[in-house]
């Protein structure tokens, strides 16, 4: 089956790190882009950064310089360092694979795969 799978999330203070990891298994194809995005309580879901198969990287302004997205290939891995954690970065997380690549972003034209969330808490 296939499947994404997060975890590293949980309660941190304003100003701390964590580190989310995504693993996918099953026959998974992680295709031209994967991603995080994250639902903010009482929000919309909001693309948080992007990774292109050819390393481009794009990342919302409001976490522009705080989290970094990186892809380990061989263990069909995506990984989500935080820092400078601030309260409105609280979220449930989620990484989504097979995403397509459309001009500056990346969309889920119908063979996206998405994982199930982690909870990211930042209390001031």
């Amino acid at each position: 089956q296939v499947r994404l799978t997060e975890s590293g999330g949980g309660p941190v203070q304003a100003g701390g790190s964590l580190r989310l990891s995504c693993a996918g298994s099953g026959d998974i194809h992680m295709g031209d882009c994967v991603a995080w995005f994250r639902h903010p309580p009482g929000k919309e879901r909001e693309g948080v950064a992007y990774l292109s198969r050819n390393g481009m990287t794009i990342y919302a302004e409001s976490v522009e310089g705080r989290f970094a997205i990186s892809r380990d290939k061989d263990i069909n891995n995506v990984y989500l360092q935080m820092d400078s954690l601030k309260p409105e970065d609280t979220a449930l997380y989620y990484c989504a694979a097979g995403l397509i690549p459309v001009g500056s972003t990346c969309y889920d034209l119908g063979d996206g795969i998405w994982g199930q969330g982690t909870q990211v808490t930042v209390s001031s």
